[in-house]
């Protein structure tokens, strides 16, 4: 039996249709913080489990049974270590035979700020003595085009990303590498570098959105104080503001650039080009 945890969000669900393609629908567990939001899932046949991160008693009846487990990362950035460990705790306690766990591109050595709880969780991983596996996932695409729409009205890409050049994937992929290692044996103990077979800079995404857009759209590059300000007054939570602005800079170093090709060897296919991407975000 295989568990994903965080299985009601945009990764989790993906790994589950993943799943079901090779995997009858008993055999896995969606594992969610709130069941009555997941209901589709279960209507696909998998077992559905309430597992709350800062509900301790909430994991031990989501992992009972449990072979192989997906901790996909929380998305509560400061909170993240203590809720990791909750859920190593338990796995360990129910007998998991594997752990797999969505970490971050270069965590041990990138100069993203979003790293060190990566880092941490992975060390805690390593202390615990229960076999796992890491994931290390680069940036996603869509975390770039979610800006296209004000992007195209304004005709500027803003960021402070530099000449940085950025080896992103689609979400899909990622997800498709996480149902491939959770499905092979022989796992435990690897550490996995994923990111997209051609990287780009933020001057290039700009040029690509302009050419099928059809339209003037240009990169124009800031003071990471200054990108933060902008997109606070784009609306955004100061939290959410401070993390994208931080992985600029941190992508301006080379954070988000890996050229290991390792996530379209796991997958056994080319990760998503941009140009792809691109084309379905403006559809």
């Amino acid at each position: 039996m295989i568990t994903i945890t965080g299985a009601n969000g945009q990764l989790g669900r993906l790994v589950i249709h993943n799943l079901l393609q090779q995997l009858p629908a008993r055999d896995i567990v969606a594992a969610v913080r709130r069941p009555d939001q997941a209901r589709d899932l279960e209507a696909l046949g998998v077992q559905l489990r309430q597992a709350d991160y800062d509900r301790t008693e909430t994991l031990a009846a989501a992992f009972a049974g449990t072979e192989k487990l997906l901790l996909i990362s929380s998305s509560e950035v400061g909170r993240r270590l203590p809720q990791h460990e909750a859920v190593i705790d338990a796995a360990r306690q129910a007998g998991v035979a594997l752990l797999a766990y969505t970490s971050l591109l270069h965590a041990d050595s990138s100069p993203l700020p979003l790293a060190a709880e990566h880092k941490a969780t992975e060390a805690r991983l390593q202390a615990s003595g229960l076999p796992h596996v890491i994931l290390r996932n680069g940036w996603y695409t869509e975390n770039y085009l979610a800006s296209l729409p004000v992007a195209l009205e304004h005709g500027v890409l803003l960021g402070c990303a530099g000449q940085g050049r950025i080896a992103s994937a689609a979400r899909a992929d990622y997800a498709a590498a996480a149902a491939a290692v959770l499905t092979r044996p022989d796992q435990a103990g690897r550490i996995y570098e994923l990111a997209g077979d051609s990287a780009y800079t933020l001057a290039e995404l700009a040029a690509e959105i302009s050419r099928q857009a059809g339209k003037p759209v240009r990169y124009q590059d800031l003071p990471e104080a200054d990108y933060r300000a902008a997109l606070l007054g784009a609306g955004l939570p100061e939290g959410l503001a401070v993390l994208l602005a931080e992985s600029d800079s941190g992508a301006a170093r080379g954070g988000l650039y890996d050229d290991s090709r390792q996530l379209s060897q796991l997958i056994g296919r080319p990760s998503t080009p941009l140009a792809a991407q691109v084309a379905q975000a403006l559809a």
